[in-house]
C-alpha cells in the first residue's frame, strides 16, 4: 500500500510538473511573438473587388528577408485588432523563432471578410474576368502580399487542417508562381462519398450540431460568433431517436434558416452538388511539393488525406508528393502528444516526431532554401499494433499482397473459403432500438469511437461477430479494407456497417495507469469502421432499391489500414445495420430519408450470406506474415 502511494504521489507531481511546463512555454512563446513581431490587419482586395480581411505578423528583424506561411480559414483568424495578438504561430509552437511572416485570413464571407460564403466552393475551370473560386481568391491574397509586405523572400507556404485543410487543397490548381510548399491536414475533400457529412451515402448526424452554429448566416462582416443552439440534452442517443425524423429536427430547430441543411437535404444522391464540391480531379499541373497529413483515427476526415495523396501520385508521377499517416483523432498532430488515444497506447509521442522530424524539415527546405533535401519519406505511415514508424515510397505498399477474409458458419473468420452450402446468419434490424455507436453517454460525437472496445456491440442480438482462431504469427494490413457482403433483406433498403477489430488475448493484463472499470484481456480494439447505404451499392448518383428477399450484392470501401494483429491476437469482423446517432436511422425501406416520416421507419430482418458460393469476405492487403 505505500509503494502504491508512492507511485501515485509520483504521478501526481509528474503530471503537475509537465501541466505547469507547458503553460509556462505558452507563455513564452506569447511574450516572444508580442516582443518580436509587428502585427498588421489588412483587407486584402480580390480580382471582382471584395476584400478579405488578413492578419498579419512580420518579424521585427530587418536584417533578412522572410517566407511567408498562410492560413486561410472560415473559422475566424481572431483576435482582433493590431494590439491584441494570437500565443501561438503557424503550425506548430516551433515555427514561432524559425523566421516566416505569419498570415491568417478569413475566407470569403466569414467573419470579417466581405463577400458570400459558400460551403466548399466549386473550383472554376479557365475562370474569366472577374469570376471567383476559392484558388483565385488564395492567387490574389499571394500576389498581394509578396507584393505589399516587406522583407519577404518571395516564397509562400500554405497549410490548414479540416476546413482550413480544403482551402490548401484549394490553392493548388492553378497555384501563384510564388507558392512552393502545401500541406493540405486532414483536408474535407469529398463531403459525400467519405469526408464528414456522408459515408458512401449514410448521413452523419454530427453534422446537425455543427451546422447548427457554423452554418447561421452572416449577412455581415463582424468579430462575434453567432448564437449557439441549446438542444437541451447530454444524450445525443435519445435526443435524435426522440426527435423521431431528419425533417422534425429542421422545423424545429433551423426553422429552414441554414443554407447548408436545406442543400444537403435536396441533394440526397451523388449529384453535380456534390461532385462539383471535390477539388480531386482538378489535381493536376502541381507545381509546388504537397504534403499531406491524416490521421488514422480520425472521426472526420480520413477520407481526405488518402484521397488526395491518391489523386495527386496518380495523374502527377513527377510531383513532388508526400503522405504522412499517424495514429491521431482530428488534428491530434498538432494538438496532442499522440503518445495514447483513448485505452490505447503507443508507446512514444508520435505528435513530436511529427512536428520536429517532417512537419519543421518540409517548411524549411522548400522555404527557406538549403541545398540538402530533408530526409523525409515520400509516404510515413505509422503502423499500430506494432507501433513504429514506417517509409514507404507509395501508399499502399508495393509488397503488400491481396488476400481475403471469408464468414464462415458458426460465427468464423478464415483465409480459406467453407465448403458449406446455402448458410447465412440472420437479425432484425430494428430503427426503434439501434446499435449505438460508443458505450458512452455523450451529446457530442467521442473522437475515441474510433478504437474504443467493441464488446457493448459485440452481445447485440442485432450484430453479427465473425472471428479468427488465435493468431500464431503477427500479420499486418497495410492498404485499403473493401468488405464484399451477399445480403437479403426484407425491406428494400438498409445500411451496412462492417467494423475491423483487435482482438486482445483474454490473459492480458492492465497497464498500471488504465482505470479500473477498465478490462484490457478480452479488449476488442477498433481499427476500422465504416458505412454504405445499400441503395448506392451500384452507383452513389442513380440509388435503386433492393428486391425484398432476393440475395443482393453489396460491396464498398472502408477507408485504409496500417495495422499489426500480434500473434496471440484474433482478427474480428463485426456487421450491424446501424450505428447510431454517428450515423442517421435507415426506414428500412427505398425512400428519401431526409423527408422520411416517422411511419416510414420499420423493422427488416437481415441475412449475411456465408456459404461457398455466395460467401461474403473481406477484401485486404498484407504484409509480413505467411499465411
Amino acid at each position: 500500500m505505500k509503494t502504491l502511494r508512492k507511485h501515485l504521489v509520483f504521478l501526481v507531481l509528474m503530471i503537475g510538473g509537465i501541466s505547469y511546463s507547458f503553460s509556462q512555454q505558452v507563455s513564452e512563446d506569447a511574450r516572444y511573438i508580442r516582443e518580436n513581431f509587428t502585427k498588421l490587419e489588412r483587407l486584402i482586395p480580390m480580382r471582382d473587388g471584395k476584400k478579405l480581411f488578413t492578419s498579419i505578423y512580420v518579424p521585427n528583424d530587418k536584417s533578412k528577408k522572410y517566407p511567408v506561411l498562410l492560413s486561410r480559414t472560415p473559422y475566424s483568424v481572431a483576435p482582433y485588432g493590431e494590439d491584441k495578438y494570437k500565443t501561438s504561430l503557424g503550425p506548430s509552437a516551433l515555427f514561432i523563432r524559425e523566421g516566416y511572416i505569419f498570415v491568417y485570413q478569413d475566407v470569403r464571407g466569414r467573419w470579417m471578410s466581405e463577400g458570400d460564403f459558400v460551403d466548399v466552393r466549386p473550383y472554376i475551370k479557365n475562370k474569366k474576368g472577374k469570376e471567383i473560386d476559392e484558388t483565385s481568391d488564395t492567387y490574389d491574397t499571394i500576389d498581394w502580399l509578396i507584393k505589399n509586405i516587406a522583407d519577404n523572400n518571395g516564397k509562400v507556404g500554405i497549410y490548414g487542417i479540416s476546413y482550413p485543410g480544403f482551402y490548401s487543397t484549394a490553392s493548388i490548381p492553378d497555384s501563384h508562381p510564388a507558392l512552393k510548399a502545401v500541406s493540405p491536414q486532414a483536408p474535407v475533400t469529398d463531403w459525400y462519398i467519405g469526408d464528414d457529412i456522408f459515408h458512401n451515402g449514410a448521413f452523419f448526424l454530427g453534422m446537425f450540431t455543427f451546422f447548427s452554429n457554423f452554418g447561421q448566416p452572416r449577412p455581415e462582416p463582424t468579430t462575434q460568433g453567432p448564437p449557439r443552439i441549446d438542444f437541451g440534452s447530454q444524450d445525443a442517443y435519445n435526443f435524435f431517436l426522440q426527435a423521431g425524423t431528419l425533417e422534425a429536427l429542421n422545423e424545429k430547430y433551423f426553422k429552414g434558416q441554414i443554407r447548408a441543411w436545406n442543400d444537403f437535404t435536396q441533394h440526397d444522391s451523388y449529384d453535380e452538388f456534390w461532385q462539383s464540391r471535390t477539388y480531386l480531379p482538378h489535381l493536376k499541373n502541381v507545381k509546388p511539393a504537397v504534403m499531406t497529413v491524416g490521421g488514422w483515427f480520425d472521426a472526420e476526415d480520413l477520407y481526405g488525406p488518402l484521397k488526395t495523396y491518391a489523386a495527386i501520385r496518380d495523374n502527377n508521377p513527377q510531383a513532388d508528393n508526400r503522405l504522412v499517416m499517424g495514429p491521431w483523432p482530428h488534428g491530434g498532430w498538432a494538438r496532442s502528444s499522440g503518445e495514447s488515444l483513448g485505452h490505447v497506447h503507443f508507446g512514444e509521442n508520435t505528435s513530436e516526431y511529427y512536428r520536429e522530424k517532417i512537419e519543421l524539415p518540409f517548411f524549411n527546405y522548400y522555404l527557406k532554401g538549403g541545398t540538402e533535401r530533408p530526409n523525409i519519406p515520400e509516404v510515413s505511415v505509422y503502423e499500430t499494433g506494432s507501433n513504429r514508424w514506417r517509409a514507404y515510397d507509395t501508399w499502399p505498399p508495393p509488397q503488400a499482397r491481396d488476400t481475403t477474409l471469408y464468414f464462415a458458419p458458426d460465427g468464423n473468420l478464415s483465409f480459406r473459403t467453407a465448403d458449406e452450402r446455402g448458410r447465412f446468419d440472420e437479425y432484425v434490424s430494428d430503427p426503434q432500438k439501434p446499435v449505438p455507436y460508443t458505450s458512452e453517454t455523450r451529446f457530442s460525437t467521442v473522437r475515441e469511437y474510433m478504437i474504443e472496445d467493441q464488446r457493448f456491440a459485440a452481445s447485440r442480438p442485432d450484430v453479427l461477430v465473425y472471428q479468427t482462431p488465435v493468431l500464431e504469427e503477427d500479420i499486418t494490413f497495410s492498404g485499403p479494407v473493401l468488405p464484399h457482403l451477399y445480403v437479403s433483406t426484407t425491406g428494400t433498403d438498409a445500411d451496412f456497417v462492417v467494423k475491423l477489430i483487435d482482438v486482445y488475448p483474454d490473459t492480458l493484463q492492465n497497464r498500471p495507469d488504465t482505470p479500473s472499470h477498465i478490462r484490457l484481456g478480452g479488449f476488442q480494439q477498433l481499427v476500422r469502421g465504416d458505412v454504405i447505404r445499400a441503395k448506392f451499392r451500384n452507383s452513389f448518383t442513380h440509388p435503386e432499391p433492393i428486391v425484398a428477399n432476393r440475395v443482393t450484392e453489396v460491396k464498398f470501401e472502408l477507408q485504409d489500414v496500417a495495422h499489426t494483429f500480434k500473434k496471440g491476437h484474433k482478427i474480428m469482423i463485426q456487421v450491424q445495420s446501424s450505428w447510431f446517432p454517428l450515423v442517421d436511422r435507415n426506414p428500412n425501406q427505398f425512400l428519401d430519408i431526409f423527408h422520411a416520416k416517422a411511419s416510414d421507419y420499420k423493422k427488416a430482418s437481415i441475412r449475411i450470406y456465408t456459404d461457398g458460393k455466395q460467401q461474403s469476405r473481406i477484401n485486404v492487403k498484407y504484409i509480413h506474415s505467411n499465411i
